[in-house]
């Protein structure tokens, strides 16, 4: 009698963990991605081109909205995408969510 009452709450919070591993997953591999993006266009005499090219590259992620800026001596990247919920019973409890991650360096154009 006790496993049919607590086993729905049980499977519930594994879905939900389950789902929080896959949401850090994905922000893990948008902070990669920006860390190789700024990378590259830290060192590029066209560093937004290289910035996308390279977070591309390093993420299997997509969408993926790659947005470079440069000033100042220094050069930032952020990198976004949009995390659909994967297991449908959590759909039903939270919305999709929308990630990003930034990274900056000191701008050594060649």
């Amino acid at each position: 009698m006790e496993t049919a009452l607590t086993l729905p709450v049980i499977v519930l919070l594994l879905c939900g963990l389950i789902e929080v591993a896959l949401v850090a997953r994905d922000q893990l591999a948008l902070e990669q991605a920006a860390r190789e993006a700024v990378r590259a266009a830290s060192v590029s005499a066209a560093p937004a081109t290289a910035a996308d090219q390279a977070a591309h590259r390093a993420t299997t992620l997509r969408p993926l909205a790659v947005t470079t800026s440069a000033g100042a001596g220094t050069v930032s990247v952020t990198v976004g995408s949009h995390h659909r919920v994967a297991i449908p019973l959590i759909g039903a409890l939270i919305d999709d969510l929308d990630l990003s991650a930034t990274a900056t360096m000191t701008w050594e154009p060649p």
